[in-house]
């Protein structure tokens, strides 16, 4: 059976990097956003949508089935979104809507990037509708549910010069700060590395006949996430 891989958010900094560690992981990797990302190679197909309000439409002609797995890391901030309402309909809506239209052609595995302290009952907007859109899809009941939740990413971001500066201050001094901290920043590179290790830890498990999981859903924290990625710095 041919594995394939479905992903939203492909262009966004940790979505750059994920597409072509997947692309190396899968057969056949399924790449849906606004504009075509960064690297392509043979082994991806790419689905324009200009509006994610019409994502049932573009899925509906996507061959997906329960030898895909998906990976959502779509995100915004509320500055770029323009108003809590529309960062809401971003984070949470279209996360939601694309894992609920997954979940309804026999994908099994969703692979979703969320935030470090979601929190229903935080006095952050963000933390949040993070909260919120874990719960959502855990709703939604996989048979495997992986949520990562880094700290602070560094990479560069798009229109966001000032938390440019701080990552670039930050890297200075980088080597003093221990890896052991719960809130060490993470580059956006090893957030990616660990979604894909994760998975092909899973795919591993069922190749060869141990397909009892322990739980349905895994939540990987950032300390954890630096730890299983030392090496790829």
């Amino acid at each position: 059976m041919q594995r394939k891989a479905i992903v939203i958010g492909a262009t966004g900094l940790v979505g750059q990097y994920l597409v072509k560690e997947l692309s190396e992981l899968y057969d056949r990797l399924i790449v849906i956003a606004r504009h075509p990302p960064r690297y392509i190679n043979a082994s991806m197909r790419f689905y324009q949508v200009n509006d994610f309000d019409n994502l049932a439409d573009v899925l509906a002609n996507i061959p997906i089935d329960k030898s895909t797995d998906a990976y959502s890391c779509l995100g915004t901030t509320k500055k770029q979104a323009g108003s809590e309402e529309a960062f809401y309909k971003v984070d949470h809506d279209f996360n939601v809507n694309f894992a609920t239209l997954c979940k309804n052609k026999g994908v099994e595995n969703f692979f979703l990037l969320s935030a470090m302290n979601p929190d229903v009952d935080s006095r952050f907007f963000y933390n949040q509708v993070k909260a919120e859109t874990e719960k959502s899809i855990q709703k939604l009941d996989f048979k495997q549910l992986v949520i990562f939740r880094p700290s602070l990413l560094l990479g560069k971001h798009k229109g966001r010069p000032l938390e440019n500066i701080s990552q670039t201050l930050f890297s200075i001094i980088s080597p003093l700060v221990p890896e052991t901290m719960p809130t060490h920043p993470i580059s956006a590179k090893r957030v990616a590395s660990a979604m894909v290790m994760s998975a092909h830890a899973i795919y591993e498990r069922h190749k060869y006949g141990n397909v009892t999981e322990s739980k349905k859903v895994t939540i990987i924290e950032n300390k954890q996430m630096l730890k299983m990625t030392r090496v790829a710095k």
